[in-house]
């Protein structure tokens, strides 16, 4: 064997047949480094050992990598194009193997003699696989098969290096891909970048889930991936028209189509939930999907669509099966906004799950479970516990007869056990039960507004808080944020508060009136941000820390006429305005638009932590409208900085802290201050020397968007709905959308 081994050293030295530089670099880095990971090192790289006119090369961030770690050395191997594209040598390949461990680099056989001839590829790839079994831990690079559907060369507009495959787009940075186009190979993988072709396994492939376009006796025209492809027959056939418009399998043989095996098993129901595995389909339970699973839009042109852009708890997705698994997910027709679902919270809002669940109604009850029916009499209970055998591995449908609503018994909210309309899903998971209350949308922001608006509050301010509250959620039904239960929303603050208080005249006027209008901007709705109390001016969604740009309905305006711009960089323009009792807005007359509070050193230091007793604080960032985005505080042990509203909102504030109100009220027990747009002054020290700050603040809320107190002051001086919302969310409309009556 050593012998044999010898001899093909010898051949390959002889042969010179070597591993290119950057080939050999990119697949050590990718044996410690996913894709991912190295763009993250490579930003915030100091800068690069190649010259300016080299930094688009796709060998750059590799060999950068293995100089800067110590892999390889400038003085061996210059950072040039040339020595990148260059063969590898036997003492390059000793130092790599080196830094890895002392008995990878006893795996390469440098002499004299070769120290600088090229390093011959099959050795380098069989010292890979020594590299990767001692680096390799879970999923790194993986072995597998892969078919390349097209690259640059047969898609215009393909990027450089990208290849479009089974396993949807996949780099290939210094390789040659164009000739395996309709080949199946075996790669070295890792993430979405191939590192080595292995083997080519030929023109003998099956390209599974593709959709068939169009196509004549000649061939057919197909979405293969995530691109358009003309695959020609081998032999003509007039046999076209039974294909189209189908999954199918596609069974190739030297870049021809020599079977199509079309997928025609159809599933319809309303998608109940999103599994990393499977999806939920009433009447089907949880349906596993196919390795290769498709999801596509198919009307108003074809869209290749993820798992997480399906719409839960709606019927417009048609289900592909065959052999008991999901091979596409076809949607199918509009989405509309009719239904909403909403997951239930626990006693106090405290988590998602429940452990037993009581319920009852004034009609009767049925119970579905797949096709198992059940009743139950109105006035009598039903309770449900963890590990329930009716809901072993389905979930139980409620329902009440005649239009009646469902009482949760074993919930309580504002002193009274809630009902709701529509149906009532129950689901046993290993953390606990999940309870999901499927109804319309209309019917929902009746249970929304009295919670979130005082019934009392002027008829044209409860009207735009409806429209707010639809537009809004609206938006978060697409979100699918609970996607894995099968809800959209839940009923808390997280979201919008939801039958927390009962149903009103008033507000259901409310919604009944502005039936289907929402906020848009551009002919699409808008996210409809509000909060309860503004300090005389509103910020924009900078707040977050996202791009202002990406929401331009949402700008900083004062409450007052003309919304005239005010300047508050600064922390004394800040200070003079925030101190101001009197200042002018719409709601200055409600008791939060100003407050203050007293703090002291050692509630600081216990909050904040990390840098020893606090001694000073400080806002050295603000946002539009002032809003404090980073706050300094030092310490005896350091300093730190707290960027955000909601955290410096969290560090300064303290359940033993006593606020006081514009109205001369107080409040106490909040362990997060009002809002964000305050000021922090040292106020000496108290009778034990410890050190004091008075915190001066106004408004409660994020701040952006829509002042619900803001609204109720412009409703009372005689402003419509569309006028409060126009002034609150720049160049909006507000029309109907979504659906109609």
């Amino acid at each position: 064997m050593v012998a044999a081994l010898i001899a093909v050293i010898l051949l390959h030295e002889k042969e010179g047949e070597g591993i290119n530089r950057g080939l050999a670099a990119k697949s050590v880095v990718l044996a410690l480094q996913s894709p991912q990971e190295l763009e993250t090192w490579q930003k915030s790289y100091r800068a690069s050992h190649f010259p300016a006119k080299e930094l688009e090369q796709w060998y750059v961030p590799y060999l950068d990598y293995l100089y800067e770690k110590g892999f390889l050395s400038e003085e061996d191997t210059p950072a040039k194009g040339e020595y990148a594209e260059g063969y590898l040598t036997y003492g390059e390949a000793a130092q790599i193997a080196g830094c890895l461990s002392p008995q990878l680099k006893s795996r390469v056989s440098v002499t004299k003699r070769n120290r600088a001839k090229p390093y011959p590829q099959e050795l380098w790839w069989l010292l890979y696989d020594s590299i990767l079994k001692s680096v390799n831990t879970e999923e790194r690079v993986e072995k597998r098969n892969i078919c390349i559907y097209g690259t640059v060369k047969n898609v215009p507009g393909t990027p450089a290096w990208i290849a479009h495959t089974n396993l949807g787009e996949t780099g290939f940075a210094g390789l040659a891909m164009d000739g395996y186009i309709d080949h199946e190979l075996e790669v070295y993988l890792r993430g979405n970048e191939i590192i080595h072709v292995l083997s080519d396994k030929g023109q003998e492939l099956t390209y599974q889930n593709v959709w068939l376009m169009d196509g004549d006796e000649e061939g057919l025209r197909v979405y293969v991936g995530d691109i358009e492809r003309q695959l020609p027959f081998a032999k003509k056939t007039k046999k076209v028209e039974k294909y189209l418009h189908n999954l199918a399998d596609i069974q190739m043989e030297n870049g021809k189509v020599i079977r199509v095996s079309v997928k025609k098993e159809r599933i319809t129901g309303k998608l109940l939930s999103v599994q990393p595995d499977g999806v939920e389909i009433e009447g089907y339970g949880v349906v596993p999907l196919d390795e290769e699973y498709k999801v596509l839009k198919t009307y108003g042109g074809l869209e290749r669509q993820k798992l997480e852009d399906l719409l839960i708890g709606y019927d417009i997705q048609e289900f592909v099966a065959a052999k008991g698994k999901i091979c596409g997910i076809l949607t199918v027709r509009e989405f509309d906004a009719k239904t909403i679902r909403v997951l239930l919270m626990n006693e106090g809002f405290n988590g998602l799950y429940h452990e037993e669940i009581t319920l009852s109604g004034d009609t009767a009850l049925t119970l579905t479970r797949k096709d198992q029916v059940t009743q139950v009499a109105a006035g009598e209970t039903v309770t449900f516990g963890r590990g329930d055998e009716r809901l072993a591995g389905e979930r139980v449908i409620v329902t009440a007869d005649d239009g009646g609503e469902i009482r949760v018994c074993s919930l309580n909210r504002s002193g009274s056990q809630p009902s709701y309309k529509g149906r009532l899903e129950l689901l046993d998971t290993e953390e606990g039960l999940v309870l999901i209350n499927e109804l319309y949308l209309e019917d929902y922001l009746k249970k929304v507004i009295p919670s979130e608006m005082p019934p009392a509050y002027e008829k044209e301010a409860l009207k735009a808080q409806a429209v707010c509250a639809r537009t809004y959620a609206y938006m978060q039904i697409q979100s699918n944020s609970y996607s894995q239960y099968g809800a959209h929303v839940d009923d808390s603050t997280n979201f919008q508060v939801y039958n927390n208080m009962s149903a009103d005249e008033r507000t259901n006027t409310a919604v009944d009136e502005t039936y289907g209008k929402m906020l848009l901007y551009e002919g699409k709705p808008v996210t409809t941000y509000y909060f309860s109390t503004s300090c005389g001016i509103t910020a924009d969604s900078g707040v977050w820390g996202s791009d202002p740009a990406s929401t331009p309905y949402l700008k900083s305006v004062t409450l007052q006429p003309g919304r005239r711009h005010l300047d508050l960089d600064s922390n004394d323009e800040f200070a003079a305005f925030i101190k101001r009792m009197d200042y002018p807005a719409y709601d200055s007359a409600f008791p939060f638009y100003r407050w203050n509070v007293t703090t002291n050193a050692d509630i600081l230091t216990a909050n904040i932590g990390g840098v020893g007793n606090v001694e000073t604080v400080r806002v050295v960032e603000r946002g539009s409208g002032g809003v404090a985005q980073a706050l300094q505080v030092k310490g005896s042990d350091g300093e730190r900085t707290i960027s955000g509203q909601d955290r410096i909102r969290a560090a300064l504030g303290d359940g033993s802290l006593t606020i006081n109100q514009k109205d001369g009220k107080t409040v106490t027990g909040w362990k997060s201050l009002p809002s964000g747009f305050l000021t922090v002054e040292a106020a000496g020290t108290d009778k034990n020397g410890v050190q004091l700050f008075k915190i001066y603040g106004g408004g409660y809320g994020h701040g952006v968007g829509m002042s619900q107190n803001g609204a109720q002051g412009m409703a009372k001086e005689g402003m419509g709905y569309e006028e409060i919302l126009k002034f609150f969310y720049d160049g909006v409309v507000v029309e109907t959308y979504g659906y109609s009556q």
